[in-house]
């Protein structure tokens, strides 16, 4: 389950996305630079093999530490795509290009946001959509929309099975969710009852409001940290946990998703920034520059194994200790995240200081926690069946000390 919203006016389009995933579900940034290919070349995606074009652009991808694709990225062009799940009453195919496959190559492939349109348009037609796209289960498969943006535009593309929808996105908000949104389209094609289940329709209500008064980035990245109307933590239903906000926590007895990643861009003929945190719970973490043309060193690619050698998973452990007890520990160390993010929008440090920076924020944030008095027998707050849910989780991801915890967890990579 997914967020994604564009705010576009006559000289620059703001872009920001939640990518929500599985809790163990590592996501991790992948620079790729521009290439040519030999004639005949062959790509391999997450399950299917196809012909690869002449040329790639350089790209910027935050994705799931298991696909080839990606929930969200940039190219050197400036053109930025989101993607998110969507429920339709089309036939599910058991193999194809799944929605993350799609958007990693409209960005290779296109320098502009309508041309990145028609990409996935043509892969559509000719490979068709399918195939396993969760962690831990693997047989969940689902169709997609896109909301895909460059300096001068976006556009929404919602599909069912190989039937696309495409709405371009004049001026003002637009925002997409795990539902269709193209009244027509949705008309012919939604499924009700899972769409309901997404409580996409709360979700996508809420961030067009929050975005309508969103100034430029700084606003987009409180509006993916948003808990809902008046709320500094999550909500909880026994159902789906807290699904009904875009920065989405697992902990539900129906369907899950947690915030892996996020995205905030800013787009403008003289220029594009892009901020990302590169680690899930936007809430907990530090939104971090980057640009497409400069790759960083951010430790070892994580799994779905606790590994301290990787970023995302360095900064699950202060994630997953706050939200034991969100409304006492993170005015901890909010107030100084929000004033260094403060600070680099106003004057943006080169990626590298930034991350660095984050470093050393992260372990002295890490530190108040702990003197907060978590130990061996921290409190939680969270109702029971939460508890309950991410007990297994960090068990499975080896999270806890005990070596009985450690192993590989529930996921697995296809082959390369």
């Amino acid at each position: 389950m997914c967020d994604t919203v564009v705010v576009v006016e006559d000289q620059r389009v703001l872009f920001a996305k939640n990518s929500d995933r599985d809790p163990n579900e590592a996501q991790l940034l992948e620079w790729q630079t521009a290439r040519e290919h030999v004639e005949g070349a062959e790509v391999r995606c997450t399950w299917l093999t196809i012909p690869q074009v002449r040329r790639t652009h350089a790209v910027l991808l935050s994705r799931p530490f298991w696909m080839w694709g990606a929930e969200m990225g940039a190219n050197e062009h400036g053109v930025v795509v989101g993607n998110e799940a969507v429920f339709t009453r089309a036939p599910l195919a058991a193999s194809g290009l799944t929605g993350m496959d799609l958007l990693r190559l409209a960005l290779e492939r296109a320098g502009t946001a309508e041309e990145a349109v028609g990409v996935i348009q043509g892969l559509l037609a000719a490979h068709g959509q399918g195939g396993g796209c969760g962690h831990e289960d693997r047989g969940f498969t689902y169709h997609n929309s896109f909301l895909v943006a460059d300096p001068g535009g976006a556009f929404v593309l919602e599909t069912a099975g190989r039937e696309v929808a495409v709405e371009v996105v004049t001026g003002g908000v637009r925002s997409i969710s795990n539902g269709l949104t193209i009244a027509d389209f949705a008309a012919r094609h939604a499924d009700p009852v899972r769409t309901a289940v997404s409580r996409c329709r709360v979700r996508r209500a809420r961030s067009e409001h929050l975005a309508r008064s969103a100034w430029g980035v700084a606003d987009l990245m409180w509006l993916l940290r948003d808990h809902g109307e008046g709320r500094r933590s999550p909500a909880y239903s026994a159902a789906s946990g807290g699904m009904g906000a875009a920065c989405m926590h697992a902990g539900g007895l129906l369907a899950n998703a947690q915030t892996t990643a996020s995205w905030v861009a800013e787009l403008s003929p003289g220029g594009v920034s892009h901020w990302v945190t590169g680690t899930a719970a936007p809430c907990t973490g530090l939104f971090k520059p980057v640009r497409v043309g400069e790759p960083l060193d951010l430790g070892t690619a994580p799994t779905d194994c606790a590994d301290a050698r990787s970023l995302w998973w360095r900064h699950e452990r202060l994630h997953r200790e706050v939200m034991r007890d969100p409304a006492r520990l993170l005015p901890l160390y909010t107030a100084e995240r929000d004033a260094v993010e403060a600070r680099w929008v106003l004057e943006p440090p080169a990626p590298a200081e930034a991350f660095s920076e984050a470093e050393t924020l992260l372990g002295r944030w890490e530190q108040r926690v702990a003197a907060a008095g978590y130990g061996a027998a921290p409190r939680d707050v969270r109702p029971a069946w939460v508890k309950r849910y991410w007990e297994k989780r960090n068990t499975w991801a080896g999270v806890r000390s005990s070596p009985t915890a450690r192993g590989p967890g529930p996921g697995y990579a296809p082959d390369p």
